[in-house]
């Protein structure tokens, strides 16, 4: 069965073809020129009773004629297996289109991507195939707002592979901007799948920042928090304004981060939360709230 990881590669690509050309480029960037992209079938059989179906396949255009038909494939554990079948997937496709075919393999896993890349001896005198991997050192850190905007869809795979990394909050925030060229609803999607697939802690780094960002789209989880923390800090603070309704909504979702986080709250640190009426005070100690291993670590 598949899983998230696996999937989110090949749906990026779905969404944007060209996504297959730019990771490709990455390991090999000597490719025909093309001038678009087209999703095929995964299905390599040619009425043999052996199935051969690739996760997926990307034809590069140049005008009517396939100037490569790349088969994409998301490794993520042993290859031994794939060994075997990989030189069949690019025969078959070889034979059927009878134009230039290669082989992509991404693995999301260092040791996985260095078994992938042993060359596939198949006995006849110079007959190898050597897959074109992809492994987390050939993702870029995209860091940079209008290199991410140019690149949505590899931004989202930068943040996915480099979100435990101390340049993390660099991508993420890069992410965000380039959110402002997409579809809302779409970036609502590829966040929440990467809240879905990140450890804990980038996962609530990137919950922070959706919240100080006052970003419209924030997840699932967030999106509960907020909703029960401002309806009783509102409920509480409307008989004295917005402003302090506002904050108090602020405090209660900041006291929800930490309850989710086992994080103890004594009495004396929740009066001093819930009575905070400074927004910007209680977004930075929300920040904070991410990492700190004690609820002191906010006033630090």
């Amino acid at each position: 069965m598949p899983t998230r990881e696996h999937e989110i590669w090949l749906d990026l690509i779905q969404e944007r073809p060209l996504l297959a050309a730019d990771l490709l480029r990455l390991v090999h960037p000597e490719i025909p020129d093309f001038e678009r992209a087209r999703i095929e079938s995964g299905g390599l059989n040619e009425h043999k009773p052996t199935e051969y179906r690739a996760d997926s396949v990307v034809s590069l255009l140049a005008g009517d004629e396939t100037a490569l038909a790349l088969i994409v494939e998301v490794q993520r554990g042993p290859v031994k297996d794939k060994r075997w079948s990989w030189p069949a997937y690019l025969g078959a496709l070889w034979g059927r289109r009878r134009c230039p075919v290669a082989l992509l393999v991404i693995c999301p896993d260092r040791g996985v991507a260095r078994q992938a890349r042993v060359p596939i001896r198949m006995g006849h005198p110079g007959l190898v195939v050597t897959p074109l991997v992809l492994g987390p050192d050939e993702i870029p850190v995209i860091i940079d707002p209008g290199e991410a905007a140019e690149n949505v869809e590899l931004t989202v795979l930068s943040a996915l592979v480099h979100g435990t990394e101390p340049t993390a909050e660099k991508i993420f925030a890069a992410m965000f901007d380039a959110f402002h060229h997409t579809d809302t609803d779409e970036a609502q999607g590829y966040i929440d799948e990467l809240l879905a697939m990140l450890p804990r802690a980038a996962g609530q780094l990137l919950e922070a920042m959706m919240q100080t960002k006052q970003r419209e789209y924030k997840s699932d989880y967030f999106r509960r928090a907020e909703a029960e923390g401002r309806a009783k800090g509102e409920a509480e603070g409307r008989a004295k304004g917005e402003a302090e309704g506002r904050a108090k909504g602020e405090a209660r979702a900041l006291l929800t981060v930490l309850d989710s986080r086992g994080i103890e709250v004594t009495d004396e640190i929740h009066a001093r939360i819930i009575g905070c009426t400074d927004l910007e005070q209680l977004d930075t100690w929300l920040r904070r709230a991410v990492t700190a291993a004690s609820a002191g670590d906010l006033f630090d």
